[in-house]
């Protein structure tokens, strides 16, 4: 192989589909859903093959820290990390990638375009069809990987053309907008047409050619966005004002439906998006009622059914095509027959002011030290459980409006206070009041645990001002 292939994987996505687990500030492509590990590091551990390079992420800023702490939980070494300063859809993601590439791997880069959010089988098949995206690409075909479709889907855009599954890739000879259930039985019926399923090989220098002839101004506001680009500790934040410029709009429409290079690969291995509820209960371990579970859950007399959760303990009785997911903080039920209304469901909450936040955060709270879980609010105090990693160590800060109450539950703390260091340990605790300058840290081995009781007039997390900060957020 004459070309070095670079995975790129896409990790910006916010989808609320998967509504009450999946959220804006830590979606599905972080969630454990399908195994111990997460979306995004299943990708990541695809990648970890002699075919290819360390591999480039792009994300948002806000995902910058999930990234890097995924990422390193499994070892995964990682060629950059760009970060997006707007949401710009998948056209301009990969254009400035591919920008970034070239800079780094030279212009023959053959680029892997991976979404970090979907549910792959890498079989025998499928490190074949890389093989023959790979060979494609290297001759300049902006190759697509098509999945052979098992039953009518509504949900996915569709491709025509006559590849077949184990063949080369051959020529795209259209695309096809997600059909209604009757022109899907009929496409299913006719034969010649393959799941979309976003998944790409690109020559890098061909990529950038066409986008170049296709899309001039997403083209220039890409390879300006590169250029002007900074290092931000491990991340590279790509150029606001320019990336903004770019038009917001997928691969799809942007290239791959007008260029003459479309190519596409057959492939028939278990994939799915992941893309709905129901899509989870068809990818999971199903028990003789045909449900899935996960988590503290009891049933009796379900069947069809998927119940999880991650909290509470869940017991259902006597139903069937049932979606139960529960979390901390809210809990969705439904028919798992109708999971594509989650979305209608979220617009919904994301419409009143009252449950908005429902929307966007967890009650678990994810941060580069660690996280937090609320557990507790009232008038003029809060409780929280606090979780550092080893190693680790908060910013130097004060409050404006609030004193607290550190009680150690598990490992070593050290506590900052005004210029004096403080050890503790399980059942210890200390007090910070108000206006102090204080830090805590875990020097030890295990995650450090305890509980933060604040009080005071105001306990919103914008009354933290920051001294020092490891993580670059002054």
């Amino acid at each position: 192989m004459s070309s070095v292939v670079v995975p790129l994987i896409l990790a910006g996505g916010q989808g609320t589909r998967l509504w009450p687990m999946s959220r804006a500030a830590r979606p599905k492509q972080f969630l454990p859903l399908t195994g111990p590990t997460s979306l995004f590091q299943q990708t990541l551990q695809r990648v970890a093959d002699p075919r290819y390079a360390p591999a480039v992420i792009i994300t948002n800023s806000e995902y910058r820290f999930l990234v890097g702490e995924q990422a390193a939980e499994i070892g995964a070494p990682l060629a950059g990390v760009l970060l997006e300063p707007v949401a710009r859809n998948t056209a301009m993601a990969i254009a400035a990638a591919s920008c970034f590439i070239v800079q780094h791997f030279g212009p023959e880069a053959v680029i892997h375009v991976l979404p970090s959010d979907h549910n792959v089988t890498a079989d025998a098949g499928y490190w074949l069809a890389v093989d023959q995206a790979i060979a494609a690409a290297g001759s300049g075909q902006l190759v697509t990987f098509g999945i052979n479709p098992t039953h009518p889907e509504t949900g996915f855009g569709y491709i025509k053309s006559d590849a077949v599954v184990g063949g080369e890739a051959r020529p795209v000879q259209r695309f096809v907008e997600k059909p209604d259930a009757a022109r899907a039985v009929e496409m299913l019926a006719e034969g010649g047409y393959l799941w979309n399923s976003g998944m790409f090989m690109l020559g890098a220098r061909a990529f950038l050619a066409e986008a170049g002839r296709l899309a001039p101004d997403m083209h220039e506001a890409a390879g300006a966005a590169v250029r002007g680009a900074r290092e931000d500790l491990d991340f590279i934040r790509l150029e606001e004002a320019a990336f903004a410029r770019a038009p917001n709009i997928s691969v799809d429409y942007a290239i791959f439906e007008k260029t003459e290079r479309a190519a596409v690969v057959a492939v028939d291995f278990r994939w799915s998006d992941l893309g709905s509820w129901d899509a989870v209960w068809k990818n999971g371990t199903q028990d003789e009622g045909r449900n899935v579970t996960s988590g503290q859950v009891t049933l009796s007399e379900v069947s069809g059914s998927l119940v999880i959760s991650d909290h509470a303990h869940v017991a259902v009785t006597g139903l069937e095509d049932i979606a139960v997911i529960a979390t901390n903080d809210a809990i969705y039920v439904g028919r798992l027959s109708e999971a594509q209304r989650v979305g209608e469901m979220v617009k919904r909450l994301r419409a009143r002011k009252d449950t908005s936040a429902l929307t966007e955060i967890h009650r678990t709270a994810y941060r580069p030290w660690g996280g937090f879980s609320s557990i507790l609010n009232g008038d003029r105090f809060q409780v929280k459980l606090l979780f550092v990693r080893p190693g680790k160590k908060l910013s130097l800060q004060k409050h404006h409006h609030r004193a607290e109450h550190w009680v150690v539950v598990r490992g070593t703390a050290e506590v900052t206070v005004d210029g004096n260091v403080t050890t503790l340990s399980e059942n210890q605790s200390i007090y910070l009041p108000l206006g102090c300058v204080h830090r805590l840290a875990n020097p030890g081995k295990i995650d450090l645990e305890l509980i933060e009781v604040q009080t005071g007039s105001y306990l919103g997390e914008d009354d933290i001002i920051r001294i020092e900060d490891e993580f670059g957020r002054l």
